[in-house]
């Protein structure tokens, strides 16, 4: 009895451990969703009165909204595109470590431009200016050669891989018409191919097996040679006497013919 209380209790006491740990992690991941939620809103909020002023006013303010904006643009365009490639490229993960130390000058100068934008001596803001926009324009000229050489790297694997696809599905296709050919040679060789002698095709008539010319010549010798020969002595064959001429009727050639007697 005091074994299953205990085993009651554990289960208990497990339960509600269980609990508090998946409301925990539904309570970050809420908290992650709403920072991230307020992230964007102020972001877009942010980059909609950036654009407003830099076409809105003019002087040192609208020239520190442009600046801004363009780093702004040119910075979170490079990411969103380096993300994007590392899950399918391993190799694009240095390119995104030297874009994070990028990230961290990005950073600094525009909360620079932003306290400079509440600064009240536009005089001395204008000074600052020409270094301000060098400083914006190194950092985006080093985004965009990092966001177009990982999208160059990407078109290009892209076309090599079309380029294999498409010379597997000719040589493919250049197979699945070989049939025609092998179906024509298939039919020339069966109507021009006589059996060999002694081999019949299943279901033919035994009579119309054409035999070799070799195989011809030796049968018909043996058939003639069997007909001569009596049956009992086909293993032991003596060949036949030679009869000699009568010498009585050998004629030669300065003995004159004898001329026939008349009857007169």
């Amino acid at each position: 009895m005091e074994a299953a209380i205990v085993i009651m209790a554990l289960l208990f006491f497990a339960f509600v451990a269980l609990g508090v740990y998946a409301t925990v992690k539904v309570a970050k991941a809420a908290k992650r969703g709403v920072d991230r939620t307020i992230t964007q809103a102020r972001r877009t909020v942010e980059d909609t009165t950036l654009r407003a002023k830099s076409y809105g006013q003019i002087g040192v303010a609208g020239e520190l909204a442009q600046l801004r904006l363009s780093l702004r643009t040119s910075m979170r365009a490079t990411q969103e595109a380096l993300r994007a490639g590392v899950a399918e490229d391993a190799s694009l993960k240095e390119t995104l470590d030297l874009f994070h130390r990028l990230s961290a000058h990005g950073q600094e100068l525009d909360e620079e431009l932003k306290r400079l934008e509440r600064e009240p001596d536009r005089a001395r803001v204008s000074g600052h200016l020409p270094e301000l926009r060098q400083r914006t324009e190194q950092i985006t000229r080093s985004a965009d050669s990092l966001r177009w050489a990982a999208r160059d790297r990407a078109r290009r694997f892209a076309e090599d891989d079309l380029s294999s696809l498409s010379a597997q599905i000719d040589l493919e296709a250049g197979a699945l018409r070989h049939w025609a050919v092998t179906d024509t040679q298939g039919r020339d060789t069966a109507d021009f191919s006589w059996p060999e002698a002694g081999a019949a095709a299943p279901g033919a008539d035994p009579g119309q097996v054409w035999p070799a010319e070799a195989d011809a010549e030796p049968e018909r010798a043996s058939g003639a040679s069997g007909a001569t020969a009596p049956k009992g002595d086909e293993g032991k064959r003596t060949p036949p006497a030679i009869t000699p001429r009568d010498p009585r009727q050998t004629a030669y050639p300065w003995e004159k013919s004898a001329r026939p007697e008349t009857t007169n």
